[in-house]
């Protein structure tokens, strides 16, 4: 316990030493500044599209060996594999409203 405050207490007092750093401004150079809201904003879109994709390939495997073993609950297979691919595909566009509601 002693060493978990003693923790706290150093990055307590290592996050208020350095609030200066973060107030510093540029020299007047604003022109070699660099866009980080939009560069992350590339990374966050590949990130959810990548993972979407991965989620979306899953649902879809699961879905074909539950209608190899039971082809009788079609219907019921693919109602549950459409939805959960709406699901999983409206993520991602969530995470593209938001990326260019912040990059405005």
């Amino acid at each position: 316990m002693r060493k978990f405050v003693m923790l706290m207490f150093v990055m307590i007092i290592a996050s208020v030493i350095a609030v200066p750093a973060f107030a510093q401004t540029t020299n007047g150079n604003a022109a070699s500044t660099t866009n980080w809201v939009a560069l992350t904003a590339g990374f966050a879109i590949a990130l959810a599209a990548g993972l979407a994709a991965q989620g979306q390939g899953k649902v879809a495997a699961a879905a074909c060996e539950a209608l190899g073993r039971n082809p009788a609950a079609r219907a019921g297979i693919q109602l549950a594999m459409l939805l959960g691919l709406a699901f999983i595909e409206s993520l991602v566009l969530f995470t593209f409203v938001m990326i260019f509601l912040k990059v405005q």
